[in-house]
């Protein structure tokens, strides 16, 4: 069921986000291959990041982010002292934002237009990466999936602005 904007739970998911920073970039060439650090990515619009997997005109689910602070949380359920981007198999590490007020929205990671789409929610793979209890780790603390809307170079270091 969609919430109406004019609705106090609309105004609220609505309100204003604070802006936040793309920290890391990762992609994957091939399926179940490991993640591969840049420092900047080439997203095109309607299918994905050139050089992803992932990236394909068909789903919902052409780029991934996930929040720094949700791997710190991740960390802290696995008790371990940090949890490196490349274990959780996402595109994007983002700081200082809340993604889950991005799910529905459009918003700009530098001059690139994205849409969020949904939760990523973890998959069986947590278990092979953490161990057991990994999935559940990683449960609430995914992250969001993303179209490109709009196409364009990204660099770590990039601002992410909500768009109104």
């Amino acid at each position: 069921m969609a919430i109406s904007p004019d609705s106090l739970l609309g105004r609220l998911t609505h309100a204003t986000v604070r802006n936040g920073e793309l920290v890391w970039i990762g992609v994957r060439p091939g399926r179940r291959e490991a993640l591969r650090p840049i420092s900047s990515a080439l997203f095109v619009a309607g299918r994905g990041i050139e050089g992803d997997h992932y990236a394909s005109a068909d789903g919902r689910r052409q780029v991934t982010l996930i929040a720094a602070e949700d791997l710190v949380a991740i960390a802290s359920f696995l008790g371990e002292a940090a949890v490196a981007p490349e274990r959780l198999r996402r595109n994007l590490v983002t700081s200082g934002i809340n993604l889950v007020a991005l799910k529905g929205r459009r918003f700009r990671v530098g001059r690139v237009l994205l849409e969020g789409t949904g939760d990523c929610a973890p998959c069986s793979r947590m278990e092979e990466e953490f161990g057991s209890g990994g999935y559940n780790a990683v449960r609430g603390h995914g992250g969001l999936t993303a179209l490109v809307l709009e196409g364009g170079e990204v660099h770590v270091g990039d601002r992410i602005l909500p768009i109104a």
